[in-house]
């Protein structure tokens, strides 16, 4: 019978046991490449890549000043609100002003050319009714005077006013008489607002309503040319030159709207200067005059 080879006691004795094995970690050999061999070991992490760290904000500066509370923001809110609406306020109040401005001017004049669109000493174009362009003396030329008075826009007779005034005209240093009756038609019994009674040249206003009569007016209603240069047929030439003067004083301006004032004294002159009437007359008895 064969006997059983027993293994040699040294190889037993050498070799590690299982518990070692399991326990005791195997050293890797330097310089391996044995991928199977490191699955083995031990599970490798996941390489991942860093995240790029975002740039921290900048801490936000607490506003200047005390924290305002719930309450006064909200006054605040209101006190602009109110503050804006003023302003608003405040502008359509300057609109209203200018609006009511410009339609009171615009009334004022409209008032004031429908009031007074035939308050003129001008004559219409192509002169006045039966007018006188000749020479010195002038009759009353009463006959054609309603309508020339009414081509002048001049209001009727009347005691509403009641003033006069002192004419008197030079031609070449001669006092020229003033007719009686300027105004006067006494064939038709008519009577115009301007007019004389008698030969001083004292004038009669009395008029249905006030307002201001002129020189131009004057000469219109008695039918004798009056122009700023011209008188019936005497115009400038030369050194002969129409001249007008007021209580002693000559007028430079327009001489057709020279105003017949209460108991003013008007001169009309035309020549030359070394012809004027010296000294050039400046009053007049108003007392005389009947009530």
């Amino acid at each position: 019978m064969a006997k059983k080879r027993r293994k040699p006691q040294s190889r037993s004795r050498n070799r590690p046991s299982a518990a070692s094995t399991r326990t005791a970690e195997r050293p890797r050999p330097a310089g391996s490449n044995d991928a199977s061999q490191l699955d083995r070991a031990e599970p490798a992490e996941p390489k991942t890549e860093p995240r790029p760290q975002r740039p921290s904000a900048p801490p936000r500066r607490p506003p200047a000043g005390a924290q305002r509370s719930r309450a006064e923001k909200k006054e605040l809110a209101r006190a602009e609100r109110e503050a804006a609406r003023r302003r608003i306020a405040r502008a359509q109040r300057r609109r209203q002003l200018v609006w009511i401005a410009g339609i009171t001017i615009a009334v004022a004049a409209g008032v004031f050319f429908f009031t007074n669109r035939n308050d003129t000493s001008s004559p219409p174009p192509g002169g006045l009714p039966g007018e006188l362009t000749t020479e010195a003396p002038w009759p009353a030329n009463a006959a054609k005077s309603p309508a020339r008075a009414s081509a002048l826009g001049l209001p009727p007779e009347g005691t509403t006013m009641h003033e006069h005034a002192n004419v008197q005209i030079f031609v070449h240093g001669q006092n020229e008489r003033i007719p009686t009756d300027i105004g006067i038609d006494t064939s038709k019994g008519t009577i115009q607002s301007i007019h004389t009674h008698d030969d001083t040249g004292l004038v009669h206003l009395e008029s249905s309503e006030s307002r201001e009569f002129t020189l131009g007016d004057f000469f219109g209603v008695w039918g004798v040319r009056f122009t700023p240069s011209c008188l019936g047929a005497y115009c400038n030439d030369g050194n002969n030159r129409l001249q007008v003067f007021v209580d002693g004083d000559e007028v430079t301006d327009d001489l057709q709207d020279v105003q017949l004032d209460d108991q003013t004294v008007i001169v009309v002159t035309y020549g030359t200067p070394a012809e004027l009437p010296d000294p050039i007359p400046s009053t007049f008895d108003f007392s005389s005059i009947n009530p």
